[in-house]
């Protein structure tokens, strides 16, 4: 009911939160939440991501096969050793999403090497009958008791260790981690590969995305409006505050010879229809069924325009029909603009009967004081607090915003993939936390189904926290800035003891990439809201 009622966008300001949740952070808290930067910068890099290595052919077999030679292929690119020769070609083609196919075109002597190594391997280690062991087995021989197929493959596997080095050398430093894929099929390479002729196969890699500034004068002298919600105002919010305690302190009393006045509080049974174009009723609201539902007048001010002034006046036992329109800036999308009849009952009505406000109710309002005096200011000066940090947080906000307008990159799909599953991992690790969800209903959640639905459903908000992440990085990198290494070493500390205190597994080594992205990104917020000029509206 309150998602019909209230405008669900809109979330209330807690002042004992360190981070208001009216400014919710543009990047979420991954892997831990000990870090307290007013950027809340991503925990996630995009270029130190990892992603599923993937094979076009739906064998088993090859699969597995094929992540032991990209493994293989790596350590020998890494050791130097054994590079195959310089004839092997290679031929390097751009396509969409920052990604390269790679043509390798492996000649014939390669081939007939990696086949006469295969044969000797496995006629060193089989077991043939009428052989001793160790002894050359005839190829024939060898052939028929190991099996063409099998022997055809071995080579294969061979060739592509050999070759795959070289192959991806002209990627060397750009290719994303773990993005590289062969494209062509086993069953084509297995029809392709001869002795006698070119073995062609081609890889696929999505490499670091080029960053395309729309401006001459890319990040400088940019131009920031940043809006803030009267809410945060810290005077009104403690005059607010301090009248909330003071409520809490009343006794209800029910209301018997009138009908509702502001600052009463309602118990409402709640329907509605919509209507059509010849204002007869429509179809019911599901989302407007409500029963018992509570209203406090004096915190209306997020209810559907125009319902509040409908019932005043209402008396207990009443019923009252009233039609309202959802304005089209509503939250829920598919009631924008819809015309809708209400037919509210008021239940109970109660009015608050409170105490006198003085010094004597201080101690009750907030411990520790003796005076209404102290008591306001200790709540004047928490909301001053508040009321910083969220016109921190939206100063970031926007700073980020912009950057994200200012900036094109074709994003590769293994990155758009990996930064979706890294902000699902973080409402789920949230949840669980949060202890909202138990171990049955994370199981679910975590199925591949609901990840790639949720990066299908995100794309574009996620498409665009990778504009900002990595317009960030390449201000960091031209702007050559720098933070302590000591402030590294205590942010990972931090995180860790975070990980320890969830029972949550973790990476150390991603765990310190991660908080370096953080420090960076909080680095570059800093540079910018001293180097930008900035407006602040209040709305």
């Amino acid at each position: 009911m309150e998602a019909v009622l209230c405008n669900s966008s809109f979330r209330l300001l807690s002042p004992s939160r360190s981070h208001p949740s009216v400014y919710p952070a543009p990047f979420p808290q991954v892997l831990y939440s000990s870090y307290s930067s007013s950027s809340l910068y991503s925990q996630c890099s995009p270029l130190r991501t990892s992603y599923r290595r993937h094979f076009p052919d739906s064998s088993p077999s090859w699969n597995s096969m094929s992540l032991h030679v990209l493994a293989s292929a790596v350590a020998l690119k890494k050791k130097g050793e054994d590079r195959s020769p310089a004839d092997v070609l290679v031929t390097e083609k751009k396509e969409p999403h920052s990604t390269v196919r790679l043509t390798v075109e492996v000649p014939p002597v390669v081939c007939q090497e990696c086949y006469r190594k295969v044969l000797a391997e496995f006629s060193k280690q089989a077991k043939v009958p009428g052989f001793r062991p160790g002894k050359k087995v005839p190829e024939n021989i060898l052939l028929n008791y190991i099996g063409r197929h099998n022997v055809q493959q071995a080579a294969i596997e061979a060739t592509l260790k050999k070759t795959l080095p070289q192959a991806m050398a002209s990627v060397e430093g750009r290719a994303l981690k773990d993005s590289v894929r062969i494209a062509t099929k086993f069953s084509e390479l297995f029809d392709a590969f001869s002795l006698e002729d070119f073995f062609r196969y081609e890889v696929v890699a999505d490499v670091s995305p080029e960053i395309k500034w729309l401006s001459e004068d890319k990040y400088k002298n940019l131009k920031i409006v940043v809006e803030i919600d009267s809410i945060v105002e810290a005077k009104s919010a403690s005059e607010r505050e301090l009248r909330r305690r003071h409520k809490a302190l009343g006794l209800l009393r029910i209301v018997t010879d009138r009908g509702l006045q502001i600052s009463d509080l309602v118990v409402l049974d709640i329907c509605a229809k919509t209507i059509g174009e010849d204002e007869s009723g429509g179809e019911k609201i599901p989302s407007a069924e409500r029963k018992g539902f509570h209203l406090d007048t004096e915190e209306s001010d997020n209810l559907l325009p125009g319902f509040l002034d409908s019932i005043i006046g209402i008396r207990q036992g009443e019923t009252r029909t009233f039609p309202l329109q959802f304005p089209e800036s509503w939250a829920q999308e598919n009631l924008r603009g819809v015309r809708a009849q209400f037919t509210v009952e008021c239940k109970e009505l109660f009015y608050r009967d409170l105490p006198e406000l003085d010094d004597s109710l201080a101690e009750k309002l907030l411990p520790g004081c003796n005076t209404l005096n102290e008591v306001w200011e200790a709540i004047l000066q928490r909301c001053k607090e508040v009321e910083q940090t969220a016109i921190e947080q939206a100063t970031d906000n926007a700073i980020l915003d912009q950057l994200s307008k200012i900036v094109e990159v074709d994003i590769p799909k293994s990155l758009l993939e990996e930064q979706g599953r890294q902000l699902y991992g973080a409402k789920l690790l949230q949840l669980q936390v949060d202890k909202k969800i138990n171990e049955n209903q994370l199981a679910a959640l975590s199925s591949e189904r609901a990840v790639d639905q949720f990066i299908k459903n995100e794309e574009e908000s996620i498409s665009k926290i990778i504009k900002q992440m990595l317009a960030v990085g390449e201000i960091f990198k031209c702007e050559n800035l720098q933070f302590p290494t000591e402030e590294l070493v205590k942010e990972v500390e931090n995180s860790i003891a975070e990980f320890k205190r969830n029972n949550q597994g973790y990476d150390e080594e991603r765990v310190k990439e991660q908080v370096q992205d953080v420090l960076e990104g909080a680095k570059v917020l800093e540079w910018l809201r001293e180097n930008v000029e900035i407006h602040y509206v209040k709305n």
